[in-house]
């Protein structure tokens, strides 16, 4: 299978060669358990990033299916009110949406799934892959990986936890680092989340250890999805544009693959992507205005959710992801870093948005940092 290459761009991904020609692939459409997804790249979960507001940009622009920002268990279970407003907000136009769950306590995440099911999610998420340093010192997300058998414990609790007609899936590292042992643990928690009715896994490339730095091993999901078989793999890690979306894919035989950073201020990489698989030339960057409207519009729902003083903070990180794609990139990022009251949002795109021109794709460098449930 050959796909057209993105101009300009350059992966520094393990065993990967850009596929070149213009001919549309078939694409199964994905499915979790017995929820239908459709095209297969879907936007992951992002701490502190894909909230209601990010998913709804994500699903008009392309994205067939999207996840929570990933949720602690007791968080679900202890708070109330507007605090719950950031992850239990869900939207009419966002179904099928997934919620995924952190913790450390087996016990808690039973309750915690039930929380989460009330909550409109149609599929339940384990994170057993997050890196960062406060989290693994507190037994949660990656931290899992060294222990298989309170792993399981937990995929039994949220299985028998979440109804028949809800999925269950998982996220995993390829292990806490490159040594055998972890090896022979992360094939032991695959293996046995499967055996324990788990409808999908997705498997990022690098291991805890590894955080963010160095490339992804695409080889190791090739390896995963020919140990499964027919179960349902998703490939994370590396995915900074469209192209490389469609070459994990192509590369490795993963039933889907999951846009992480990639598609934070960039969520036009899922309809690039569609354009792409069906034999179409890459389309151009949104143009200036195309932005503006996307980022209105984001603005308006972050503004449903949060309130107004809330989500002026809350979109300023978001606006300085967005400026990456204006051909004033520096500037623009400038102006949203420098936004303190709400109002001047409007400020900001009336003198930066006003007249309409090409926009351009993220620029590299931007691809090199991230939280927890990203790349």
């Amino acid at each position: 299978m050959s796909l057209t290459s993105l101009p300009s761009r350059s992966r520094t991904v393990e065993n990967s060669s850009s596929l070149e020609s213009s001919s549309a692939i078939a694409l199964p459409d994905l499915r979790i358990g017995n929820v239908h997804i459709g095209f297969p790249v879907v936007q992951a979960a992002l701490s502190g990033y894909s909230d209601m507001a990010m998913r709804v940009i994500a699903r008009r622009l392309g994205a067939s299916y999207a996840l929570c920002e990933v949720v602690l268990d007791k968080m679900v279970l202890q708070t109330r009110g507007r605090r719950t407003a950031r992850w239990a907000a869900v939207h009419d136009d966002e179904h099928p949406v997934g919620g995924q769950l952190m913790g450390a306590d087996p016990e808690m995440f039973g309750e915690a799934t039930t929380g989460l099911v009330g909550a409109g999610f149609d599929v339940i998420d384990i994170n057993f892959g997050c890196p960062v340093k406060k989290v693994l010192g507190r037994c949660r997300g990656g931290f899992h990986l060294s222990q298989p058998e309170t792993a399981l414990e937990i995929v039994s609790r949220v299985r028998e936890a979440a109804p028949a007609h809800v999925p269950v899936s998982v996220k995993m590292r390829r292990g806490i680092d490159d040594t055998a042992e972890s090896r022979d643990k992360f094939f032991q928690i695959l293996d046995g989340a499967f055996a324990r009715g788990v409808a999908a896994v997705t498997v990022h490339g690098r291991t805890v250890e590894q955080r963010y730095n160095g490339p992804s091993r695409w080889g190791f999901l090739r390896q995963v999805k020919q140990h499964v078989g027919d179960h349902t793999i998703l490939g994370s890690g590396d995915l900074f544009d469209a192209q490389a979306c469609l070459d994990m894919i192509c590369e490795t035989g993963v039933d889907g693959v999951t846009v992480a950073r990639g598609a934070i201020g960039n969520p036009w990489v899922f309809e690039q992507a569609r354009a792409l698989a069906a034999g179409k030339p890459l389309p151009p960057p949104p143009s200036i205005h195309q932005q503006r409207n996307v980022i209105a519009e984001h603005y308006q729902l972050a503004d449903e959710i949060y309130g107004e003083e809330t989500c002026c903070r809350q979109m300023r990180k978001f606006g300085i992801k967005y400026s990456r794609l204006h051909p004033q990139a520096n500037a623009v990022r400038d102006a949203f870093v420098g936004i303190k009251r709400p109002g001047q949002w409007q400020q900001v795109l009336g003198h930066w948005y006003a007249e309409d021109g090409p926009g351009q794709y993220p620029a590299a460098e931007a691809e090199q940092n991230g939280n927890c449930g990203n790349e």
